[in-house]
């Protein structure tokens, strides 16, 4: 799963203990490899790294998953499948967020700008990297951006343009979006699965 899904995973900060500690290494995970960097957090953040690699390995892992990076792999992404499965299921979290946000109440747009906040206030805890992403991805709002299928589009160009080797990611939309029923099916079931899965790593 891209951003949003993990933001969105980190759980409700009426409900979550240590929630702001969990947003943190969820998205400082992107960029934390191994024990011996795992290490350098405090305990509360590092459960958010290691939810972060739970998401991952679950969805990797999962049938449904598995299917839909199957028919990007012959749609022609090649190895870039996964990422694209992950930021096109980005895409329908964002187009369909009130149905998946445990807080109907708030817009896509107030969720995204609370987490830009959130991140922002404790830039200096996430490796330096992340520090400069996070600032472009508040500064152009990605995570409200990613429900619209032109914000699907320019994520997948940044990242073919950031990529080594990932010029084919400028495609991943298109080809997403042409078979558009197929992945929205796909999501509908595994989201609640993982949603059930990741409770669990919470609670």
């Amino acid at each position: 799963m891209n951003f949003l899904a993990h933001l969105l995973l980190s759980g409700s900060p009426a409900t979550t203990p240590n929630y702001n500690d969990i947003v943190v290494g969820n998205f400082a995970a992107e960029a934390v490899r191994g024990r011996t960097a795992l290490a350098t957090y405090p305990p509360a953040v590092q459960r958010g790294i290691r939810l972060h690699r739970f998401i991952d390995s679950f969805t990797d892992a999962h049938p449904l998953v598995r299917r839909t990076t199957a028919r990007l792999r012959t749609a022609g992404l090649g190895k870039w499948a996964g990422v694209v499965s992950d930021v096109g299921f980005d895409h329908l979290l964002a187009r369909d967020f009130a149905q998946y946000h445990y807080d109907a109440t708030e817009p896509l747009p107030a969720f995204a700008e609370r987490q830009y906040a959130l991140l922002h206030a404790r830039r200096e805890e996430l490796p330096e990297r992340l520090q400069h992403l996070l600032h472009y991805m508040r500064r152009d709002d990605w995570l409200s951006g990613y429900a619209h299928p032109a914000g699907l589009e320019q994520a997948l160009v940044g990242l073919s343009r950031r990529v080594p080797a990932g010029a084919v990611l400028a495609t991943g939309a298109a080809a997403f979006l042409a078979e558009l029923p197929t992945y929205e099916a796909d999501f509908k079931e595994f989201w609640p699965e993982l949603r059930a899965a990741v409770e669990i790593v919470l609670e």
